[in-house]
């Protein structure tokens, strides 16, 4: 399927929250990882099990492969990280987080599991001299 171009409509959120941007832009916001892969960005909400809290929202990154066919390759999940009484209460706090605040969480993310990994990326064995 060819993308096509959707011209963004400000009137309808704030483009530097991530709620706000997914909806003038009318579609996931896209950031660039600190290990070069490309993610999309979903947020999502489940059942915490917690009377206090019933409704947690959690960021869900997708990677997406960088050769070969187009797809995902992977995906990374935060903790939750707003909270409501019902679904779109808890998806509407995490919405209004700004965008430097979801890369952060992305960058961490992938720090730590980079961090876990064993062995070293590819890319990263080519740099080093012999």
């Amino acid at each position: 399927m060819p993308g096509r171009f959707i011209p963004p409509d400000p009137s309808r959120g704030d483009p530097n929250t991530i709620g706000g941007y997914m909806a003038v832009h009318g579609r996931p916001a896209a950031f660039e990882g600190p290990d070069g892969y490309s993610y999309s960005v979903e947020l999502t909400v489940d059942e915490t099990g917690k009377r206090e809290r019933p409704f947690g929202a959690f960021f869900l990154f997708m990677r997406w492969r960088r050769m070969g066919e187009q797809g995902v390759q992977g995906h990374l999940e935060s903790d939750f990280l707003a909270f409501g009484e019902s679904a779109s209460e808890a998806r509407d706090a995490l919405g209004q987080w700004a965008l430097n605040d979801v890369k952060r969480t992305l960058d961490g993310l992938v720090r730590e599991r980079t961090d876990t990994m064993q062995g070293r990326r590819w890319w990263d064995a080519m740099r080093e001299e012999e």
